[in-house]
């Protein structure tokens, strides 16, 4: 019984030093039984229906005391006084702080990138922090009012707190490294829809995209972006599911001075958030075979859409830009087009599409 007893001690004396929801709440329904008890001996009838006591009891502990219920006996009144309010009241505090002591701890978990992300399904993870780049990617991405509404992951191994708490739909993610599994875990990569992986350099860049390329699901999207063109050659020849790009500005200024007003253009093509951009569009599996010049009128009269061109994979290895008016077109190709507004493969009529068959 000693032993008993002595366990039972250390495990008391182990949730009042933690002050555990678990004790808190016990300690409060004693409190409450205790108080329902005595009003019971103080023949006080009107407090104890369990729906009236409940309110009673929360009112005049919490020391609000509407009046609307209360003790009419000597002894009931001296229950409220010496029993019902200074140790309800005490209990009220220590509830109120431990709340408030965990809406703190969540809140900074939040800001300090320490929260854990196995829940989340079909998300949007990016991966490296630059402090105009990163914030122009996002609102690139928000930008798109027929985006799947994902959640996305900001995943930084810099020691920074949460730089875009103004943003609702972004979460943030510390992380000792991108490539170990534990910390990848956290964020649910597995179950990831989209990645873009910009590091604080190509190497960084490089050896993630390597990690995480056999890892995603084999309908998941990887883009990576790359100063070095070397690093692009050698990424794909490894990695088949990892889309490179890398920077293009020798290539826009010679345009720019050949054509001028052609980095304007390319401004238009790539900004979501104003003017007509370029997308693409996935034909569903179970449609005809339809040719270039079928979709080309179909796609401009009915969404205002221009295709520029059309790819057999999902990266754009195998891609036709400006095809003949014959080409054939078939299920799962991608369309690339430019529109006001992305074009949803629900919102096109294939049916009044001629087909190729």
């Amino acid at each position: 019984m000693m032993i008993i007893f002595k366990r039972l001690v250390v495990l008391l004396r182990a949730h009042v030093d933690r002050a555990s929801w678990r004790l808190l709440c016990l300690i409060t329904a004693l409190h409450m039984g205790l108080v329902w008890g005595l009003l019971l001996f103080a023949n006080e009838h009107t407090l104890l229906p369990a729906n009236v006591f409940f309110y009673y009891y929360i009112v005049t502990t919490s020391t609000v005391g509407y009046g609307d219920f209360s003790a009419t006996t000597d002894f009931g009144r001296w229950v409220v006084a010496l029993v019902q309010i200074p140790f309800g009241l005490g209990l009220f505090g220590v509830l109120l702080g431990k709340a408030g002591q965990m809406a703190t701890f969540w809140i900074k978990r939040a800001m300090t990138g320490d929260k854990d992300y196995y829940h989340l399904r079909n998300h949007i993870i990016i991966f490296g922090w630059h402090p105009v780049r990163t914030k122009k990617i996002i609102d690139y991405i928000l930008a798109d009012t027929k985006r799947d509404k994902r959640r996305i992951v900001l995943a930084v191994t810099d020691n920074i707190e949460h730089p875009l708490l103004g943003y609702p739909e972004v979460n943030f993610a510390r992380l000792t490294s991108f490539t170990e599994n534990e910390q990848l875990a956290r964020i649910a990569i597995s179950d990831a829809d989209k990645v873009i992986i910009d590091g604080q350099d190509d190497d960084q860049t490089f050896t993630t995209s390597l990690k995480l390329s056999p890892i995603i699901k084999p309908e998941a999207h990887i883009s990576a972006h790359f100063q070095d063109e070397s690093k692009v050659a050698l990424l794909r020849s490894h990695c088949q599911n990892v889309e490179c790009s890398s920077a293009k500005s020798a290539e826009i200024l010679v345009r720019a001075m050949q054509d001028p007003g052609s980095s304007r253009v390319q401004e238009e093509l790539l900004s979501s958030l104003h003017g007509d951009t370029q997308f693409s569009l996935q034909l569903p599996e179970d449609v005809s075979s339809y040719q270039f010049g079928a979709l080309f009128p179909y796609f401009k009269t009915h969404h205002n859409a221009i295709l520029l061109g059309v790819a057999h994979d999902r990266n754009g290895q195998n891609l036709d830009l400006n095809p003949p008016l014959e080409y054939r077109i078939n299920a799962d190709d991608i369309l690339h087009y430019i529109a006001p507004s992305r074009v949803l493969v629900s919102e096109v009529q294939w049916n009044d599409i001629d087909s190729d068959e």
